[in-house]
């Protein structure tokens, strides 16, 4: 079975940090640009987050929409995507918001995360191992095996690091609020690591639009740039 499509899905800062790292949970997107995220999850088959993004800001991770998941459901899927998450350890708590909230769950573990995190979730999710380490293709191919075409991922900086510098990314959607920062210690979008084409290669611009006070950029990091 064909791998599915990946796009990647973030909003940063000016500086291009996620959040100001403080107790306080920083919200860069503007209310269009959340229903416009709505609106990506919806249109998924899939959407994944990795285990720091779920301890950090243990989100439900819905279409909020009540017609979109109407619309899903008439065109005979289930009426939310499917949930997935990564954890090498398996250290992943089980009163987590994640595993209470929508459709089927899916857990990508190593073997050693394995037997901790089946008996952790106890039948909340569907928990795969993908070997000795978290291997990203492995994990595209049993999605694409489940019958999944469309994966949005939202984050981490770490999760979308590992598909990018691996060139399993096929589309990025980076939001950018009119924000500074200015904390060091804020995560980052992406992470150092060799990224394909190394720092000279150019992506393919696709799209750039207002929403209010945000512009969406929307990149195709297989294609470089006809500029």
């Amino acid at each position: 079975m064909p791998r599915p499509y990946v796009l990647l899905s973030a909003a940063t800062s000016v500086d291009g940090y996620l959040d100001d790292s403080s107790a306080e949970r920083l919200l860069l997107s503007n209310s269009a640009d959340f229903d416009r995220v709505d609106q990506v999850r919806a249109e998924s088959d899939a959407i994944l987050i990795g285990a720091g993004t779920m301890r950090a800001d243990n989100p439900r991770l819905l279409v909020n929409s009540a017609e979109r998941r109407a619309a899903r459901v008439s065109a005979g899927k289930p009426e939310y995507p499917l949930k997935v998450t990564v954890s090498a350890s398996g250290n992943l708590d089980a009163d987590f918001k994640f595993w209470h909230h929508g459709g089927e769950k899916l857990a990508y573990t190593t073997d050693t995360g394995a037997e901790e995190l089946r008996e952790r979730l106890a039948g909340l999710a569907d928990v795969v191992s993908t070997g000795a380490d978290i291997d990203f293709g492995r994990l595209l191919d049993d999605l694409g095996a489940r019958g999944v075409e469309r994966l949005m991922v939202e984050g981490g900086g770490q999760i979308h690091t590992a598909f990018l510098s691996q060139g399993l990314a096929d589309e990025i959607h980076l939001a950018i609020a009119p924000l500074v920062v200015g904390d060091p210690q804020a995560p980052r979008f992406l992470q150092a690591a060799n990224y394909p084409g190394g720092s000279t290669r150019r992506m393919h611009l696709a799209e750039a639009r207002t929403i209010g006070d945000v512009v969406l950029l929307r990149y195709l990091p297989k294609q470089e740039s006809n500029a």
